[in-house]
């Protein structure tokens, strides 16, 4: 599995102070901690008013670039801010994202299509996030149909189901681990995604309930999550599943990960 780490996001407080206050240090400590974790990815999201978003989103690139080489995961809604932040990149990045709002479909599919970008694909439309498995994949059918007019390879989709709080609805999970499956069947070739912390919100020991989410999107045939690259449990669990559903090839990842000590807490 790969990780898009989660850090860099506006609309938690610190980073938002840290945006404010043009902070350097902190950011760009956030992106190095993340790259040594294992991110694959680094979300960028200014998460500002749309006014100055395009301002702060060059200001965060520039500044994680300057530490790593790991491509972005350019998380904006704004189609201006991110055909200017396209503009100082230094990898082709990921755009999170679409979905089968129509805006988003004219306004972002054209940045996606036209830069060769990975994209996280919203199972969601203007009418909002269907509550069943059957509506969510018909949602993704219509992206689908559009991202394909527009010559994006399914291979460069990253279908984000959408799990939301188990706390006010307990068939959350369930709802999307089918969604999982359904989209692994009638769309082989793309990859699933998933922020899964919204799983556990307003519920006691939530990194219990994410590890346990993680463990079975993965079986469902998640691979890569909006995750926090340090999390140590939440890595070993992701790890020792991949081992035991076969996608560990001579359990290298696995026992690297051993010899790197990121399987078990530190003393």
């Amino acid at each position: 599995m790969k990780i898009i780490g989660e850090k860099i996001n506006g609309t938690r407080k610190l980073v938002a102070k840290a945006i404010a206050e043009r902070d350097v240090a902190f950011i760009q400590n956030l992106a190095k901690k993340q790259v040594e974790g294992g991110a694959s990815w680094l979300d960028v999201n200014a998460g500002t008013h749309p006014d100055r978003e395009a301002d702060d989103l060059v200001w965060l690139i520039g500044l994680v670039q300057e530490v790593t080489d790991v491509p972005l995961c350019l998380d904006s809604a704004n189609p201006a801010a991110l055909r200017v932040a396209m503009q100082h990149v230094k990898k082709t990045p990921m755009i999170n994202s679409i979905s089968g709002e129509q805006s988003r479909l004219r306004d972002i599919l054209p940045i996606v299509a036209e830069n060769g970008c990975e994209v996280i694909a919203l199972c969601m439309d203007d009418k909002g996030i269907p509550a069943t498995t059957e509506t969510r994949i018909e949602v993704i059918r219509q992206v689908f149909e559009e991202t394909r007019r527009a010559g994006v390879p399914d291979d460069k989709v990253f279908v984000d189901p959408l799990v939301m709080t188990i706390a006010t609805n307990t068939e959350a999970g369930r709802t999307t681990f089918d969604t999982m499956r359904a989209i692994r069947a009638q769309f082989p070739q793309t990859h699933i995604s998933c922020g899964l912390s919204n799983v556990s919100f307003g519920l006691p020991v939530r990194g219990l309930i994410n590890r346990t989410f993680l463990v079975l999107a993965l079986d469902a045939g998640m691979d890569t999550a909006i995750i926090d690259p340090n999390d140590r449990e939440l890595q070993a669990a992701m790890r020792a599943t991949d081992l035991l559903l076969g996608r560990d090839k001579h359990c290298l990842g696995y026992t690297r990960a051993y010899r790197a000590g990121l399987l078990e807490n530190k003393a």
